[in-house]
Order: structure tokens, then sequence, then C-alpha cells
């Protein structure tokens, strides 16, 4: 049986030590976005959600909220994973951020 996280319980925090976002569900890690830092880009190399937690959009919450944070901070991105590379692509409000 999965999980039926609720918004509310739904936070992603950005966790450099380990080069990756993080999001989590009901305090429990339910996938990240590794990336490299080039400068003043950040290069999106790896999303994954963990298999408990898949089919719930979490995917698609930790990107957008990524990407928001990188905006926040003057930041860019350059999308290598595929699945970012989708994301960008499906949502221009983005496109200012890759470089």
């Amino acid at each position: 049986m999965g999980t039926t996280a609720t918004p509310e319980s739904i936070v992603v925090t950005d966790s450099p030590q380990q080069s990756r976002y993080e999001i989590h569900a009901d305090d429990e890690l339910a996938g990240i976005e590794q990336y490299e830092v080039d400068g003043d880009v950040h290069v999106f190399v790896h999303t994954e959600i963990y298999p408990q937690y898949e089919g719930l959009g979490l995917a698609r919450t930790l990107v957008g909220a990524a990407l928001d944070d990188l905006r926040r901070r003057g930041l860019r991105v350059r999308p290598v994973c595929p699945y970012v590379v989708r994301f960008v692509s499906k949502h221009p409000e983005y496109q200012d951020l890759v470089a």
C-alpha cells in the first residue's frame, strides 16, 4: 500500500552538503534532485522519487520548488536529467533560468 501524503506534509529543502534538493512527505525522505554546481549554475543530473511515493506528483513538486529556489537566489539551471529537460520544456515560466 502506498502513502497518501497531503500537500501540507510536503517539504522541499536544499541540502548543499549532499548536492541535492530533498522532498520530504510526512517527515520521511521521499525523493531527491541531485545536482552539481558550476559557478552560478546548478546542473540537475538526476531526479528520483522513492517507490512508495510514486504517483503522487512529487517529482513535479520537487523540480518546481528547486527551480523557484534557484530563481530566488539569482542562480540558473542546466537541465541534464531527462525529467527536468521535459519539465522545463512544458513550463515556459522557467525558460529564463536555463543556462
